[in-house]
């Protein structure tokens, strides 16, 4: 069965929504946060990933806790998938402004070959909720449900395009690997990280093609481990000089960010 967006991702019957509970479909990204508070779940956290389906690069987890008065001033809210690069700068400036909290989780590619993608994802996560000062009513995930939050969650279909919380995590997230991937062409400036932000493009099986992966790399990838079996890369790049993913949140350059624990995840938070 295809579902619509905004549609629950599972069935749960403590997820059932009471009569008069239920997010119109012209109630704009501020719909669920606005029926969550009435039903006195206030505040609101969103959590989104970037970076799962790139072949280079961390997965970075972010979640965001919308101020629901505020959700309105965030004009330019949208999955960020759908903003352009500049458009997605001006809403993270705008989100980090108005949010009443926020967390960021890095997870490098090694842990993501170690540990399989599907769980570095639940895990940060996970860590991205519990990095969270204050302590949301209701999570709301895009997709597919998350457990051990230790709060009430919903898993909403294409959740980044429906509610403001999701929305606005999908956009923290993909600003901050943005940053990450520029700063990683610097150091390895063969395969266009700065372009293509480590997705599999034409452009990087190229790359990869003519000079072998990079320790950025994830190597459970099939395109990179094939491309480790090729002969006579040209320009092999020396597979030390390993990435801590701590590096990567501190060429963030964030004024408002603070370090906490980082093993084996790294996170920041506001």
């Amino acid at each position: 069965m295809i579902r619509e967006p905004g549609t629950l991702a599972a069935s749960d019957p403590s997820l059932s929504r009471p009569p008069g509970y239920t997010p119109r479909r012209d109630g704009g990204l501020g719909a669920y946060e606005a029926v969550l508070g009435r039903a006195g779940f206030a505040p609101v956290a969103g959590i989104d990933e970037a970076g799962r389906g790139a072949c280079a690069g961390p997965l970075v987890v972010a979640a965001v806790v919308l101020d629901p008065a505020r959700i309105k001033r965030l004009s330019g809210l949208a999955d960020s998938k759908l903003l352009t690069a500049a458009a997605r700068e001006e809403v993270y400036a705008e989100v980090l402004r108005w949010a009443l909290d926020w967390h960021v989780v890095v997870i490098g590619n090694d842990q993501v070959d170690a540990l399989g993608l599907h769980v570095c994802n639940v895990a940060g996560m996970r860590r991205a909720f519990a990095g969270l000062r204050c302590r949301p009513g209701y999570v709301l995930t895009d997709g597919f449900p998350v457990r051990g939050l230790g709060a009430p969650a919903l898993a909403v279909w294409k959740g980044d395009r429906v509610t403001a919380s999701v929305a606005a995590a999908s956009v923290v997230a993909k600003v901050s690997r943005d940053r990450m991937m520029r700063d990683l062409h610097e150091r390895y400036p063969l395969y266009g990280f700065d372009r293509h932000k480590g997705y599999n493009t034409d452009e990087h099986e190229r790359a990869l093609t003519e000079h072998g992966p990079s320790p950025v790399h994830r190597y459970s990838f099939v395109n990179v481990n094939r491309a480790v079996a090729r002969p006579d890369p040209i320009d092999p790049i020396d597979p030390i000089d390993p990435v801590d993913p701590m590096d990567l949140m501190a060429a963030e350059d964030l004024a408002a960010m603070t370090p906490v624990a980082a093993v084996p995840l790294a996170s920041h938070r506001a």
